[in-house]
Parts: structure tokens; sequence; C-alpha cells
């Protein structure tokens, strides 16, 4: 069955932007909720994609958004969680925004498919997800994901990427912003192990798990072809800006710290949370699904890392991806 009406749930954040362009590009008719229409203005000059203003979180919407789909696509997730008063927190104790994100709406997504009689849900979830992580993040996911997998009325498929990377990312943008501006980078967590995916190529494995019969019930890590430490990947970013950079690694201790005090700062660049997540590595044991070859982050990074920035160089970016 070829699915050409999809809702993505998430659909105008950083994956998002990437696989409704991808199914555009297929002819999919696509629907994206947001809570500000502006804020997906990129997706408005796609000609197949309907940007709708919604608040997914209100009684029975989800279920009006979702009649008349062949597939949903839950891409929601947050990094950062306020604490919650104690009360606010549940058995598996994870703060309110991990709650509300990765737990409350993937249920309510799986109950808005049922009711709307759609069969097919694509989740995101992260590798390392597990209702029993040492992270709030890793718990909710976990919790989440086991949610979409019960629901075996449906053709549920879940994808677990590594950190995922690209023009608009927060991670190689992040790094490459503070090379340019401290002579010195002190990493919390420097050994914490990573293996890095292009978002054209999570965009890639969606699309093709849409009619993929054998994705049904499965799990799926999505991994680029390379490991790296934090270390490594911080060094590899300043080699490609051309920025000559001192990268000092912490010990235990004062990574728990440093992850402490930028938790206090108005912008989260990582919290405790944070830096417990880091203590499970994000490496994938397999090939990367349906015969996709994931791309080097050597080989595109420096399409906009050298380039400018996150804007720089989009036709080498498009051309790349097949646009």
């Amino acid at each position: 069955m070829r699915h050409d009406d999809i809702l993505v749930i998430g659909g105008s954040g950083f994956v998002g932007r990437h696989l409704v362009a991808a199914l555009a590009a297929r002819g999919a008719r696509v629907t994206v909720p947001t809570r500000r229409r502006e804020r997906a203005k990129h997706l408005l000059l796609l000609p197949t994609v309907d940007v709708v203003e919604s608040e997914v979180g209100r009684p029975g919407e989800l279920e009006r958004l979702a009649a008349g789909r062949n597939a949903v696509v839950n891409l929601v997730g947050v990094l950062h969680s306020r604490r919650g008063r104690r009360d606010e927190r549940g058995p598996n104790d994870y703060g309110p925004d991990f709650a509300r994100a990765h737990v409350e709406l993937a249920q309510a997504v799986v109950n808005a498919c049922r009711a709307a009689g759609v069969k097919r849900l694509l989740h995101m979830s992260a590798l390392g997800a597990d209702p029993q992580g040492p992270s709030e993040y890793l718990r909710s996911k976990g919790i989440g994901e086991r949610a979409a997998l019960a629901a075996e009325d449906l053709a549920v498929t879940v994808f677990q990427p590594s950190v995922i990377f690209g023009p608009e990312d927060a991670f190689l943008n992040l790094f490459a912003q503070l090379a340019r501006f401290l002579p010195v980078l002190a990493l919390a967590c420097p050994e914490a192990r990573f293996q890095p995916v292009y978002v054209v190529d999570v965009a890639r494995a969606f699309v093709a798990a849409l009619d993929a019969q054998e994705a049904s019930g499965r799990r799926y890590g999505l991994c680029g072809p390379r490991q790296y430490t934090l270390r490594e990947l911080v060094q590899t970013v300043c080699r490609l800006t051309g920025r000559r950079r001192l990268v000092l690694g912490l010990g235990d201790r004062l990574s728990y710290a440093q992850a402490r005090l930028m938790e206090l700062l108005p912008v989260k660049l990582m919290t405790r949370d944070t830096y417990y997540s880091m203590q499970v590595s994000s490496v994938c044991d397999g090939a990367f699904p349906f015969g996709i070859e994931p791309a080097a982050l050597e080989a595109v990074a420096p399409l906009w890392l050298a380039g400018g920035g996150r804007h720089g160089r989009y036709p080498g970016l498009r051309a790349h991806a097949g646009r």
C-alpha cells in the first residue's frame, strides 16, 4: 500500500523539515500541525504540504488531524525538561516536559491512530532509550517507544538515531560557534561515544519504512559510518572550521559540576540529565536499514561548517540529497 496522505507531528523542526521535503518530493500530501504557522514558513512553498495552526495537546485535536490519513509520523522530542515539583513527577521520575513530549504524546498519537482508523505509525525515539535508563530523557523516550510498539493493532516502526547532524543542527554548529570565540574548549564527558547520522539519511529511512512491510513492529538504530568520542567530534569540528583550539577533557567530577552550573543558564546547553545520558554510548551494532549508505560526517559537514555556518552552501547539500 502506498502511503500518500501523511500527518507529520513535529514536522516543523530540524528533522521534520527534511522529512517533509522528502515526502513532498515523491508526491505525498503532507499535513504539518504547528502552534505558530510562521515558525514553519520554510515548508509553505512545498506544493503538497499543508501547514495548519493547531494545539495537538487539545482533547480531540489529534483525532481530527489524523482522520483520513494513510500514515502518521511522530517526530516530537525535547532535549531538556524542567525538574518539576515532586508531585508533578510520575513513578518513572522524569520532568513534566519529558512526560508531555515523550510519554503522554506518544500514547495520545497511538489512541488517535486507532480512533481515526490509521494503521501506519512511524515513531522517533533515541539510541539508548530505556524505561530503566540512567537519565530522565532516556527513561521517558523508552516509555514512549514502548507505548508505540505495544500497539499491536497498528503497523508501528520505531527509529533510534544517534546524534543527528545537519546544517541547522544544535550540535556541530554549537561547537563551531564556541570554537569561534573560545581559545580553550572544556568538555564534560569527553569520552562519551556517538555515531553521528546525517539528517538527510534519517529522512530517507523514514520514507523507505513507510511502504516496507518488513518494518512493521520493528525498531531500527540509525547511525553514520563512524564512531567518535565527544573529544574527537569537537576536534573534527575545529579542523573543519580551520580553527586551532585546545580541547580540554574534564574528569568525572568536573563534568558533573559543569553540567550543574550550565543547568542554571537561561539557555540550557547541558544539564545533569545530559550528563547522565552521556554515560550510555550512542552507537549502533548493525548496518543502516533499507540498504541506505549513510553519509560520512567529513563528507558533508564541510558544506556548511566551512562555508559560513548553518545556511551556507545549500546548493551542495541539495545536490547530495538528490534534490
